[in-house]
């Protein structure tokens, strides 16, 4: 019948094709040539997955000239327009002697039309045991077809029922499950796993439809060792007894790739009345140190953007390895250990993750493409956040840091990815993933907020927040809430064209605004003066600089310095041996493009000691570029790759071939 089924919707997908193609060769011969939409159009179109397949297997350069689908998933092989999953319900074993996950997931389930008959999941390397409904065997095909976004799972549906039944178990590579030895950990003793699911990463440890636009609550039991516990992005009891046994709710409905598991010799510090910090004991108070201000933080957010919705607001730090900075798990932010400086000098990660709770968690982006409505609001409201609790000099520093990342992404891009609603169809979802959606996006926003007051640009987020909460939606849903609210209000200040240049075009419009700060004057005197030879290292006066100072020293000097420099700063200094992760980020790549060997034994360290891909990535690609350099790179990622992540390896392998 599923085979029938297929050659019946094949020969149906042709004739939708071969329409759709002829409209496409139609409009090409009387369209402009502008890649700026004219009208704002919602499209409830879905792709299935023999057109996903099609897709993958054709480069980016063959799909440019075909019109994106707004709202169209094409990284997802379901099929939500006609059956949507709304809820989930897991019962797993996390077993660290094989590396498996396995279990059952129950998923109820709605059909969108009356007679649909199959319900198509996501999967990636997972092994489907049985899947059922009221007792009974249900009819299911696992395709085979290899695919950077795994295989389509199409399982037959009774006539009557809201509710099936999937057995199944990981695969020991899940891409988004990491399995560490105690001695990959900071304690030594025991084991310890997180998962990642974003972009596309939750089809590798639950089968679902793993599409941002699908929301879904969910429960789980979880079955661990004895000795340690289990935490997920739902509710979370600290007091919980280490018994192996774990229960987890998640009344609120996300997308799928917030749901989260971790497991290890966690201990819990309170830090306020709704927020506390899970970690390995070794570095529990220095977390929680470092990391107390996160209930102002909450506090001031929701003074200006509307209540915060999901309960607590706790945090997990993961051992070094974690691929990311952090994660924005609803009720449990995944955290980089690399962040604890000792002098909260890079909290406004924890003020990113906890902005989350607003743009991205509450109102997510419906496709990958649109990104940019998570993270561009996400680092917007990250830099006010950052001036509500420490002030406008830090605020300002932090924004002409961001303005500097965007420039260098913009430099080192190809133009097509440094659009907003950048075209992912044929490519892995994590190719989104640059400062573009980031600070680009930021920048637009605060473009916004220039041109009709923060005051009343505020009221707009706040509304924004409110009207889509739990919501997911895409760029052009946004541009039509633009167009109707402040574009409507304040149509002296605020045009469409305007807008779409920032959306849809590429690089950063002329005119956009540019972030400055005081505080880098000095700095930018020291660095000219030292350069020039007019001052000594001995003489810069850094004795009140902060770290964002530091950063921005060395960020902004040459691309080459000469050896008798590097080891007068060094010397000064002790900038190689720097506990700052960003200071020592930056200064270690100055070293690669200067080849100064003194500090060799503390990049091998560094590589081989930390995961998170914005730091060891750029030292990565700089040592690839000579023949010493990818020498030193090849030693360090042998070392290190058991211990990465499998996004980290997949990130820089490339670099040591």
């Amino acid at each position: 019948m599923i085979h029938l089924l297929k050659i019946l919707t094949w020969f149906i997908d042709m004739r939708i094709n071969f329409l759709f193609l002829s409209l496409i060769i139609i409009f090409s011969i009387t369209a402009c040539d502008s890649p700026q939409p004219k009208s704002v159009e919602k499209v409830a179109l879905d792709v299935n997955s023999t057109e996903l397949e099609s897709l993958n297997s054709k480069s980016a350069d063959t799909l440019e000239n075909n019109e994106i689908k707004a709202g169209v998933d094409y990284h997802s092989f379901s099929n939500p327009n006609e059956v949507v999953v709304n809820h989930i319900s897991l019962d797993l074993n996390v077993d660290f002697d094989t590396k498996v996950i396995s279990g059952t997931a129950k998923l109820k389930y709605k059909k969108q039309t009356p007679d649909a008959n199959t319900l198509i999941l996501d999967s990636k390397d997972l092994t489907i045991n049985r899947v059922s409904a009221n007792g009974d065997d249900l009819p299911f095909e696992l395709d085979t077809g290899e695919s950077f976004l795994g295989s389509a799972l199409t399982i037959s549906l009774p006539d009557n029922g809201k509710e099936l039944t999937i057995e199944y178990a990981t695969s020991p590579s899940a891409s988004g499950v990491q399995w560490l030895t105690p001695a990959q950990t900071a304690g030594g003793k025991h084991p310890f796993l997180f998962t990642q699911a974003q972009a596309t990463h939750a089809r590798s440890f639950i089968p679902l439809q793993d599409s941002p636009k699908v929301r879904v609550t969910y429960d789980a039991t979880i079955r661990t060792p004895k000795e340690l516990i289990a935490v997920m992005s739902a509710s979370n009891d600290p007091q919980a007894e280490r018994d192996g046994v774990y229960e987890f709710n998640m009344p609120q409905a996300i997308p799928s790739y917030l749901i989260a598991l971790a497991v290890g010799d966690l201990q819990f510090k309170a830090m306020g009345e709704r927020t506390g910090v899970y970690a390995e004991s070794g570095i529990l108070d220095a977390a929680a140190a470092e990391f107390e201000d996160t209930e102002s933080m909450l506090i001031e957010t929701e003074k200006r953007y509307g209540p915060y919705s999901w309960d607590r607001y706790d945090l997990l730090i993961l051992p070094p390895s974690f691929p990311f900075g952090g994660m924005e798990n609803p009720r449990l932010s995944f955290i980089t250990p690399t962040v604890i400086a000792g002098d909260k000098s890079l909290v406004s990660l924890i003020a990113h993750e906890l902005a989350h709770s607003w743009s991205g968690n509450t109102v997510t982006n419906a496709t990958w493409r649109d990104l940019w409505l998570n993270e561009g609001f996400t680092t917007y409201l990250t830099y006010r956040i950052m001036e509500l609790v420490y002030g406008e000099d830090r605020y300002n520093m932090e924004a002409v840091l961001g303005y500097q990342d965007l420039a260098a992404a913009v430099d080192s891009l190809d133009a097509k990815d440094t659009m907003l609603a950048i075209d992912l169809r044929g490519r892995d979802p994590d190719d989104v993933f640059s400062n573009i959606p980031y600070e680009k996006g930021a920048l637009f926003l605060r473009e916004l907020e220039q041109k009709v007051g923060r005051d009343n640009f505020d009221v707009f987020l706040t509304q924004y927040f409110e009207d889509y909460a739990f919501q997911s939606i895409t760029t052009d849903e946004f541009l039509e809430y633009l167009s109707n609210t402040l574009i409507a209000q304040y149509p002296d200040k605020l045009d469409i064209e305007r807008i779409n240049e920032w959306v849809f075009s590429t690089g950063v419009p002329e005119g956009a605004p540019k972030p400055d700060s005081n505080a880098f004057t000095v700095v930018d005197t020291a660095r000219n003066g030292w350069l020039a030879g007019d001052v000594l290292a001995t003489d810069i006066d850094t004795e009140k600089w902060t770290v964002h100072q530091w950063l921005y020293f060395l960020n902004n000097m040459p691309e080459q310095l000469s050896l008798e420099k590097m080891s007068a700063l060094d010397s000064v200094f002790a900038l190689t041996e720097s506990k700052n992760n960003e200071i020592a980020h930056s200064w270690l790549l100055m070293s690669v493009k200067n080849w100064y060997q003194p500090a060799h034994t503390r990049l091998f360290s560094y590589l081989t000691s930390i995961g998170r891909n914005k730091l060891v990535r750029p030292l990565y690609k700089e040592l690839a570029k000579t023949e010493d350099g990818k020498g030193l790179a090849k030693r360090a990622f042998a070392k290190a790759k058991d211990g990465y992540h499998p996004l980290t390896v997949k990130a820089n392998e490339k670099y040591v071939q």
